[in-house]
């Protein structure tokens, strides 16, 4: 029995001292616990005491760092026809599933995984089976991994569902995590059975783990590895076969490790092609460019400066312009400094010769506009020689900064998502569609927002120079925003940094 009288302050894996001043506003977004099954709070005092409880529980501490790839299973046949599959276990991969293992195969094919995890249902094994090819070590299977049990939901096409269940599937649509069928609350029972998946996979001696399980429960691993609570599900996209990249760095104190989501949903598809959020269609979408690479070979903080890119940021900018070639901009925004500015432009040229690509040649212009929130260099310059040595490539660097660094930081992006939200909001285009150009901790900042996380969350996020983040808004720009992918690289090619190859040496944690 863990003392919670004793114990600190837990959020992402780190302890935090707050001041009794800043702790009693201060809302935990995690209501994961296990209590949580049993009932629901009664009011919203008890939601908020429950989700402060939540994020006291520590995972076990770990002696070396620990990289977590979670892939979900490929196509399978009832995804294809439309059906509830839940936990039941009568579908299988389509031939596209196969293929989209075999993708994912690819992607992962020159790590040396120490151990592969599988949910035990045959459409997830034989994805782990496609992916761990010729590797001789065992799949382990645990039933913890199934998806999500959906009882009575189980197997019914959707239109069925709705027509037998009327309200609660209604409610299973818009509030899935207050959801009840059969005397159950299954995203409650599915963000326990996550929570105990990790205490399970943290206390395997492996430095590389693979997991391959489903949407449901890979977006409750990833929930509750960085302390999100059942309100955040249908928040973070779990594609087929998407990958995503979570890193535990064991704690100075040995206790519960630091944890940095380090990808999330990597497909073997294009990230930014049409399709819906969450089962859901959207017409407005923020699109988070990082930078291409620049000169400052250290990356350190104290360098954050006005930095031209460097060749290797060049050819990423001209990757990432690629790769948004087939999509309509709207507006592309941009921090005022030299890569930014360097980056959007590249990004910009694109867009307006794609229309003259065809016979019909129409040239068409692109808004650029400069936001001066999105450049938070200057922030860091006061800081102390502590925090301004800290590498900004290192997963999960902004937990070393100052806590007055961190509030700054969050201030100024709150003004720049603003600014993002308000140009979305123009009703003059159907499809609106935003590309913001900015170093990778300025963007860190915005998914804060965007989930709503105040800055001790910073340190949960990790983004690679050239990477892309994609945020959709199905129900318009005061809406949540649902995250499609964060720090995707594969259209970097040959210049971006490989998923599974940890990006640190144990000994610099």
């Amino acid at each position: 029995m863990i003392s919670l009288a004793n114990a600190p302050l837990l959020l992402n894996g780190r302890d935090h001292h707050l001041p009794t001043k800043r702790r009693t506003p201060f809302t935990v977004r995690s209501s994961s616990s296990l209590q949580e099954i049993d009932k629901s709070p009664t009011t919203a005092e008890d939601s908020k005491l429950r989700s402060e409880l939540c994020a006291l529980v520590p995972f076990p501490p770990i002696k070396a760092a620990k990289r977590v790839v979670l892939v979900r299973h490929g196509q399978s046949t009832w995804n294809e026809e439309g059906r509830i599959q839940g936990s039941s276990n009568f579908s299988v991969l389509t031939k596209k599933g196969e293929a989209q293992a075999e993708t994912s195969r690819q992607m992962l094919i020159d790590d040396s995984f120490d151990i592969c995890f599988s949910s035990p249902l045959i459409r997830s094994k034989r994805t782990a089976e496609i992916i761990w090819g010729t590797r001789e070590d065992e799949i382990i299977t645990d039933s913890d991994l199934r998806e999500i049990d959906l009882y009575s939901f189980q197997g019914l096409l959707k239109h069925e569902g709705k027509a037998k269940f009327g309200p609660a599937f209604r409610q299973w649509q818009v509030d899935a995590a207050n959801f009840n069928i059969d005397g159950h609350y299954p995203v409650r029972e599915l963000w326990g059975r996550a929570r105990n998946c990790w205490t399970k996979i943290l206390a395997h001696e492996s430095k590389s783990v693979l997991v391959v399980a489903h949407n449901a429960v890979n977006q409750a691993l990833v929930a509750t590895a960085i302390g999100l609570g059942t309100e955040y599900f249908r928040i973070l996209l779990q594609s087929n076969c998407g990958v995503s990249v979570l890193d535990f760095i064991p704690h100075p104190d040995g206790g519960s490790p630091l944890i940095c989501l380090n990808r999330l949903n990597q497909t073997p598809g294009s990230p930014v092609a049409a399709g819906s959020s969450a089962g859901r269609r959207t017409s407005r979408r923020i699109i988070l460019v990082c930078q291409g690479s620049t000169q400052d070979s250290e990356a350190t903080v104290s360098k954050l400066g006005d930095q031209q890119m460097n060749m290797l940021g060049v050819i990423q900018a001209q990757k990432t312009a690629e790769l948004l070639l087939d999509l309509k901009v709207s507006t592309i925004i941009s921090s005022p400094n030299n890569a930014s500015a360097q980056t959007a432009t590249i990004i910009s040229q694109v867009q307006e010769a794609a229309d003259c690509l065809g016979a019909d040649c129409v040239p068409r212009y692109v808004e650029m506009k400069n936001i001066p929130d999105l450049d938070v260099a200057e922030i860091f310059q006061p800081s102390t020689k502590d925090t301004t040595d800290i590498s900004y490539l290192l997963p999960g660097w902004l937990n070393g900064l100052d806590d007055t660094v961190t509030s700054a930081l969050r201030e100024r992006s709150g003004q720049a998502w603003h600014s993002l939200l308000t140009e979305l909001s123009d009703e003059s285009e159907e499809e609106k569609i935003v590309v913001a150009v900015a170093h990778p901790v300025a963007h860190i900042a915005l998914i804060g927002h965007c989930l709503n996380l105040t800055e001790e969350w910073l340190g949960s996020f990790h983004l690679d120079a050239g990477s892309i983040s994609v945020v959709d808004f199905p129900d318009g720009p005061t809406g949540r925003g649902i995250i499609r992918c964060i720090n995707y690289t594969a259209h970097l090619g040959r210049w971006s940094i490989p998923i599974t190859r940890s990006t640190v040496d144990d000994d610099s944690f």
